[in-house]
C-alpha cells in the first residue's frame, strides 16, 4: 500500500513499549509516513535510534528540542497528520489527555491535532477497570477519540485479565480502516436484542436474570463501526449504551417481542438478549404480603421471539441466535439451530472459568450447519468482532 498519509505514533512507558517499535516498522512498510514521539519515561524501555532507522524520521521527545526549521514543531506536525495513534497508552497518558494536560511533545501535539485519534491501552487489569480510568476513557470517547480494546491474557505483572496491548495486526487493521474505511455492512439494517427482561410479580418484585447486556452492546458497536444501520432493543442495563445506534428500551419479554416485530426490512437479526421464558399469569396490584409459609404462582409462556422471526424469515435474511445451558450445551444448541431456522447459534459456555454473565470475558461455540467452532476465553468485544465477521462471511457467500 503506497500512501501519503502521515501518522503520528505516540509510545508511552508501558512494558509493551517494545511493541510500539514493531507497529512503527509495519506502518512504514505499508507506505505510511510515520513520525514517532516518545514520552520521557519510555526511554527507560526503548531507544529512539532504532525507531529512526525504521521510519526514516527523527524521533521526537522534547518540545524544546532545536528543530531544523523555525516552525513550532508540534503545531506543524499536528496540522499535517492524517492520524494520531498512541500505542501502547498507559493509564497516566490517558488521564493527562482526558484532563487536557499538555506538558510534553506527545500531549501538546495530541491537543493541537484535529485529525482522527486512536488509543490502544496497555496496563494492569485493576488499573484499567479503576473507575477513574474508565471515566477518563469515556471522556476521550465523548470527544471522538476511538479506542482499540486491549486483549485478555497473562500480563507482565503475572496477573491474568484484560489490559494486554491489542495484537499488532489488530492495531494495524484499525489504522487501515480509519484511513481507508471499509464498510462491509453499509446499507444493511441489523436488529440486535440485548440484556435481560424483567417480569413483574407485584409493584415491588419482579423476576429477571443475570444478563448485563455487554455482549449485545459490543455487537452493536462493532456493527455500527462497519457501516450498518443498527437498532438495539435492550432490556434494563446499567452499562454505557453504544453511540450511533437506535436505542429501543424495553422491560418485559412482551415489550421486547413487540419491538422486534415492529422492525421492517431487516437484513440481519442478532438475538443476544436473555429473554424470560415465562411470566406470571397475574400481576398483583398491591405488594404481596408474607402471610403464608408457602406462595404458589402460575406462570404462562412468553412468545418465542427467535422462533417467530425464524419461521417468517426471508431468503436474504441472516439470523443469529444465542443459547446458554448448564448441560448438553452443544446438542441443545444444534437442535435450536434447526428448530428456529437460524444461520448460527452462539452457545455460551456457562460452566467455564472466565465465561458467563457479568464479566468482561466469555467462551462460546459457534454452531452452524457446517459444524461447531469453539473459542478460547476472550473479551466480549473480541467475540463480538468474531460474530460480525461470520455474518459478513455469510453475506459474501
Amino acid at each position: 500500500m503506497k500512501t501519503t498519509n502521515k501518522i503520528i505514533l505516540g509510545i508511552t512507558a508501558s512494558i509493551a513499549a517494545y511493541k510500539g517499535i514493531e507497529i512503527a516498522n509495519q506502518l512504514t512498510k505499508r507506505g505510511y509516513d510515520v513520525h514517532v514521539t516518545l514520552t520521557q519515561n519510555s526511554l527507560h524501555l526503548i531507544q529512539p535510534s532504532t525507531i529512526e532507522v525504521l521510519t526514516h524520521n527523527k524521533c521526537i521527545i522534547d518540545s524544546f528540542d532545536r528543530p531544523n526549521e523555525y516552525d513550532v514543531h508540534h503545531i506543524l506536525l499536528a496540522h499535517s497528520a492524517s492520524l494520531f495513534l498512541i500505542a501502547p497508552a498507559t493509564a497516566d497518558i490517558i488521564a493527562k489527555l482526558a484532563a487536557g494536560i499538555a506538558d510534553d511533545f506527545l500531549t501538546t501535539t495530541f491537543l493541537a491535532a484535529s485529525c482522527p485519534k486512536l488509543i490502544a491501552p496497555a496496563m494492569n487489569t485493576t488499573m484499567l477497570h479503576n473507575p477513574i480510568t474508565q471515566r477518563n476513557i469515556q471522556i476521550l470517547k465523548s470527544f471522538g477519540v476511538k479506542f482499540i480494546n486491549s486483549s485478555y491474557g497473562k500480563l507482565a505483572c503475572g496477573d491474568v485479565g484484560d489490559g494486554k496491548l491489542a495484537p499488532v495486526d489488530t492495531i494495524l487493521t484499525s489504522v487501515d480502516q480509519q484511513l481507508h474505511p471499509i464498510q462491509p455492512l453499509l446499507n444493511k439494517k441489523i436488529v440486535i436484542t440485548a440484556g435481560p427482561t424483567i417480569e413483574p410479580i407485584d409493584p415491588v418484585r419482579f423476576i429477571t436474570n443475570h444478563s448485563t447486556g455487554k455482549m449485545g452492546y459490543s455487537i452493536a458497536h462493532v456493527a455500527q463501526q462497519l457501516g450498518a444501520t443498527v437498532t438495539l432493543i435492550t432490556g434494563p442495563t446499567t452499562i454505557q449504551k453504544p453511540s450511533g445506534v437506535n436505542i429501543v428500551n424495553v422491560q418485559t419479554a412482551i415489550e421486547m417481542y413487540d419491538a422486534v416485530m415492529k422492525e421492517k426490512e431487516v437484513d440481519i437479526y442478532i438475538m443476544s438478549a436473555a429473554v424470560a421464558d415465562y411470566r406470571p399469569m397475574k400481576i398483583a396490584n398491591q405488594k404481596i404480603k408474607k402471610d403464608e409459609n408457602e406462595l404458589t404462582m402460575t406462570f404462562v409462556k412468553n412468545p418465542d421471539i427467535l422462533k417467530e422471526i425464524g419461521d417468517k424469515r426471508n431468503d436474504h435474511q441472516i439470523i443469529v441466535g444465542f443459547a446458554m445451558e448448564t448441560q448438553d450445551l452443544i446438542q441443545n444448541a444444534q437442535e435450536k439451530l434447526k428448530k428456529k431456522h437460524c444461520d448460527m447459534i452462539v452457545a455460551n459456555q456457562l460452566n467455564v472459568p472466565g465465561a458467563g454473565f457479568g464479566g468482561e470475558t466469555n467462551k462460546v461455540a459457534f454452531i452452524t450447519k457446517d459444524g461447531v467452532e469453539e473459542t478460547e476465553v476472550l473479551l466480549k468485544s473480541e467475540i463480538a468482532q468474531l460474530i460480525i465477521e461470520k455474518v459478513i462471511d455469510k453475506i459474501n457467500q
